[in-house]
């Protein structure tokens, strides 16, 4: 009884979204510092929270098979990083017609600091063959899957999330992708994947696998539901592709839209982040099809987390006035008018557009 008035405690402050599986929007003001609190970071899940052995084993393609336990993990080198992540239906609630899958706002999208152990490091402990290809992660969440209620009668129709990463990817140490165990200097809960999950750097958020249950190298690409049937991008008009790193986005944090301000100067406020490197611009335009104006973007805090960014803004007149804004990151990725429509609603990062009313 304690353990659920803990977990509903924790969920208060979030925007539900749908009560099984739990999945939840961060509120408006996870957005304005650089560290989301954990009360109001936004929680994905495809299945309710398992229960977890507090083990994870690493098999296949390996010289030596292992098992390991938070304290093991807790014994190795320990890597705290700040990370944003972002789920890839963020937004998809603004495309039309309405894609299927989860009916996501725009506040999918939080940054914690994560600390862990390089899953190079633990990688390196297995010894992969050097016929590996990608790195097979297994949580240990499981059940029916609600998005997908047609899936041929597997095992009961029992699914497990399952996601796989290529195999140079994961055992560069460069890329820090970590296994971790602490979220903003507390044990991970439950619904961020205690007592152990995967955090990558830069890639939407479905390859950070939660509840780690077993790692595999695999010699051959890895084919599942949450890897080639969901998680892809079904374009009307080109080759399916996989979802993979973050797209350019910049969002307005303040004002608010709809909100009434008093006449006179107003700092517009917002972040910005890319899964393809550093926002190096953000500008603000004020109309339908008017001049973009250059906002001011402070350098970035750390290598995988969102930017500040500014804009003073004198408004003309007293009525309604409309407010877009767009990024351009350091791969010279440009936010786009319209949102990238696909089947699945996956990698919305279209312009924001807010109004507010000046009296």
């Amino acid at each position: 009884m304690a353990e659920t008035d803990e977990l509903e405690q924790s969920r208060a402050a979030l925007q539900m979204i749908n009560p099984a599986p739990y999945n939840a929007e961060a509120p408006p003001e996870a957005l304005v510092g650089d560290i989301t609190p954990t009360d109001f970071h936004y929680v994905r899940s495809n299945f309710a929270v398992p229960t977890h052995d507090g083990t994870f084993t690493i098999g296949g393609a390996v010289e030596n098979p292992i098992s390991l336990t938070l304290d093991d993990l807790r014994s190795m080198p320990a890597i705290e990083r700040s990370v944003t992540l972002e789920c890839a239906g963020n937004g998809r609630l603004a495309m039309r017609p309405l894609p299927t899958g989860e009916p996501w706002g725009d506040y999918a999208v939080s940054t914690a600091r994560w600390t862990g152990a390089r899953l190079s490091d633990v990688l390196a402990m297995a010894r992969p063959n050097d016929d590996g290809v990608e790195v097979r992660f297994e949580g240990a969440d499981h059940g029916p899957y609600h998005l997908h209620p047609v899936l041929p009668n597997v095992d009961g129709g029992d699914l497990t999330f399952v996601r796989s990463l290529p195999l140079a990817l994961a055992a560069d140490p460069a890329t820090e992708i970590l296994i971790a165990y602490e979220m903003n200097g507390e044990p991970l809960r439950p619904d961020h994947g205690a007592p152990f999950r995967v955090i990558v750097p830069h890639w939407f958020a479905v390859a950070s696998v939660k509840w780690l249950h077993r790692i595999d190298v695999l010699t051959e690409p890895y084919a599942g539901e949450f890897q080639t049937g969901h998680y892809i991008y079904e374009w009307p008009d080109r080759p399916h592709e996989p979802v993979t790193v973050m797209r350019v986005r910049a969002r307005i944090t303040d004002p608010e839209s709809g909100s009434v301000l008093a006449a006179g100067p107003h700092t517009v406020r917002g972040k910005a982040w890319s899964g393809s490197g550093p926002i190096t611009n953000v500008e603000v335009s004020l109309t339908g099809e008017g001049d973009w104006l250059p906002a001011t973007v402070e350098p970035p805090k750390g290598p995988y987390q969102w930017q500040d960014w500014t804009f003073e803004w004198v408004p003309p007149n007293d009525g309604r006035h409309t407010l877009r804004a767009r990024a351009t990151d350091a791969a010279g990725n440009v936010q786009p008018e319209v949102p990238p429509w696909n089947r699945l609603g996956y990698g919305n990062n279209s312009v924001e557009v807010i109004f507010v009313d000046v009296e």
